[in-house]
């Protein structure tokens, strides 16, 4: 096990600890404390690009295909999504499921992508009777466990600030992160992310949205540039299946709207099912 690996894994063991030392009263409350976490925040749906400010639990799995600038697509199997829990009452842990990558390119070689971590702390909110409003800090890391070169080379921390706001059916949830490399910096370079989504409800289970998705490069390879994408997409949800398990789907297209872009014309799919 690389070296860079051992700081996430005794912080997650830190955090999980309290969980499996807890009295049986813990596990009996878990989706109590749950149903209170999601009372006390707006009711809006997790858009595709932009990672929610809201606290969910749910299991998602995405699934998108990236254009380069040759038009050769990229199929990115899960999209490096996964399990979302609320262990605490204002805290998420996200474990997101290495990806599987795709190439199509015969001098690429297939693999899976790096694991990778979030944990979401809420520090305001308010539901739709008392203001409509969130905002949340995150704190992200990767585990450098991709092969064939289909992850990073080294462990990468990504703290982030998430906003939202609502006024009666629009909503905007939004993020700002900087990714920074746990070694190299220099070689390869930190990546400032600002995302922002604009939805409006309609007939209570259709969401349409627009995402503006930047990205600002410091040092490394492409220091200096910046890329933004524009994602047209809708969702549909929550759908009740059984007891407390839903259905959400949606589905975007993201169109590079600067002269320099990693890919190009991406499609996303998107389901969860929210518990």
């Amino acid at each position: 096990m690389r070296r860079n690996v051992l700081i996430p894994l005794i912080s997650l063991a830190f955090l999980v600890a309290p969980m499996a030392a807890a009295q049986d009263g813990y596990w009996a409350d878990w989706f109590k404390r749950v149903d209170k976490s999601k009372e006390e925040q707006p009711h809006w749906v997790t858009p595709l690009a932009t990672t929610t400010p809201r606290l969910e639990e749910e299991y998602r799995y995405d699934q998108t295909w990236q254009a380069n600038a040759k038009g050769v697509y990229t199929d990115n199997w899960d999209g490096g999504k996964g399990v979302e829990l609320i262990p605490f009452e204002k805290v998420e842990i996200i474990f997101n499921l290495p990806p599987y990558i795709a190439h199509h390119n015969p001098a690429v070689r297939d693999g899976f992508g790096d694991e990778a971590f979030l944990i979401k702390y809420r520090l305001l909110s308010s539901n739709e009777e008392h203001g409509k409003y969130i905002l949340t800090a995150f704190f992200g890391w990767s585990i450098p466990t991709g092969d064939h070169k289909n992850g990073a080379l080294h462990a990468v921390i990504t703290p982030t600030i998430a906003y939202g706001k609502g006024d009666r059916q629009f909503d905007l949830q939004g993020t700002f992160g900087v990714s920074m490399p746990t070694a190299d910096t220099a070689t390869l370079g930190r990546t400032y992310n600002w995302n922002n989504a604009f939805q409006y409800r309609v007939l209570k289970k259709i969401w349409p949205e627009v995402e503006l998705n930047s990205t600002f490069f410091q040092r490394g390879p492409n220091d200096g540039k910046k890329q933004n994408f524009v994602t047209p997409g809708v969702l549909f949800g929550k759908f009740h299946l059984v007891g407390r398990a839903g259905l959400t789907l949606g589905a975007g297209f993201q169109t590079a709207t600067t002269h320099f872009h990693t890919t190009n014309h991406n499609v996303i799919l998107s389901v969860r099912f929210p518990f």
